[in-house]
């Protein structure tokens, strides 16, 4: 088994893994739920249970207008 790598992904068996650094580097969330996701998605996570989902296109502003 091979284990091609560099700071941008690294594979497990026939899977390319993203590195964060790569997902940082992208500069935008796919919402795939890639395993080192720098922006808190999480593809089993709940967005209407709070703490579940950091939405990385909200800011606190968003939430203050809500109120």
């Amino acid at each position: 088994m091979s284990k091609k790598s560099n700071e941008d992904f690294y594979t497990e068996g026939e899977c390319v893994v993203f590195t964060e650094s790569f997902l940082l580097k992208r500069g935008f969330c796919c919402q795939s739920g890639c395993r080192h996701c720098p922006y808190g998605f999480t593809k089993n996570a709940d967005p209407n249970i709070p703490g579940e989902y950091s939405d990385p296109w909200s800011s606190d502003e968003d939430d203050e207008e809500l109120e």
